[in-house]
């Protein structure tokens, strides 16, 4: 299987969220080898979830770290903290505080640098609690042959807390499901939407909104997980006909990103209540704020 010159091109340039822009040279030791990105990124960020299991008590200054959208805003935090070469180890108290959106923004970025077509997925981990698909965000990558999904954030410590016997460097679409085949499953009562979610924050309108999230990433956006802008909605009672409608046309499309690429682009750009506006509503903050 070869993948089309254009997606290629689409997938390996940085998009407005990957671009390190002036922050740049602060990654000439970055690896091109998948191995090399993971290690790399898990040395510089630490999930605010997993604070504990690496001994770490967050303040709720450090935990707001995780609200840091771009690339080249994290190269620049985690410069501040400590301005030796990114390469140069550091301790978990040392890390930038994110969570997986930011493992999956980092590793696509690093991943395109080194001329590998990459692409942040929104979507379910099955991996986590037993009977459940907790909200989470992994790396599509092609590896030459395939797109494959890689989780950059799982290391040794996680890794052996949730028992993961499988190589999270090219995981089954059962082990993470994409949140369009999520919505897909959903509606046709395949899958119980009240086991997708986090926390207590559960149901067909958080797939609703993963779908949303996934689509925009696909188009070069990855926004944080709890950011809200146009067809989103905090309620399975908003989720009108025609929204279902609208989802289900995005499910469809996002399955298949490649074949539906074109109508998938151009879908983006016209539709003011897919497309990511100027502000967002940080639902964590509780306000809007200027995505740049």
């Amino acid at each position: 299987m070869t993948l089309d010159p254009a997606i290629a091109y689409f997938y390996k340039r940085p998009g407005r969220m990957s671009d390190s822009a002036s922050a740049d040279d602060l990654l000439e030791d970055a690896p091109t080898d998948i191995a090399g990105i993971v290690a790399y990124v898990q040395n510089l960020l630490l999930h605010a979830n997993w604070a504990r299991a690496y001994r770490v008590q967050l303040t709720s200054e450090r935990r707001d770290e995780a609200n840091t959208r771009s690339l080249a805003e994290m190269l620049a935090l985690i410069h501040r903290y400590d301005e030796r070469p990114l390469a140069a180890t550091r301790t978990p108290n040392q890390r930038m505080v994110g969570n997986c959106r930011h493992f999956s923004l980092f590793g696509t970025a690093l991943l395109r640098r080194a001329g590998i077509p990459a692409r942040a997925r929104a979507g379910f981990g099955a991996y986590f609690n037993p009977g459940t698909f907790e909200d989470h965000w992994v790396v599509e990558y092609w590896s030459g042959e395939s797109w494959r999904l890689l989780d950059v954030q799982i290391d040794a410590t996680q890794r052996a807390m949730l028992r993961l016997d499988f190589d999270t460097t090219d995981i089954s679409r059962e082990n993470f499901v994409i949140a369009g085949d999520a919505w897909i499953r959903c509606r046709a009562g395949r899958a119980d939407p009240k086991k997708f979610g986090i926390f207590e924050f559960r149901g067909q309108w958080f797939i609703a909104n993963n779908v949303v999230r996934d689509f925009a990433s696909l188009n070069g956006m990855e926004m944080l997980p709890w950011d809200f802008w146009g067809a989103m909605v905090n309620s399975d009672d908003l989720l009108t006909d025609e929204r279902r409608t609208l989802l289900d046309t995005l499910s469809m499309m996002t399955h298949d990103a490649d074949r539906n690429f074109v109508e998938l682009r151009a879908l983006y750009d016209r539709d003011v209540l897919l497309k990511v506006a100027d502000k967002v509503f940080n639902f964590e903050h509780g306000r809007a704020e200027p995505v740049a």
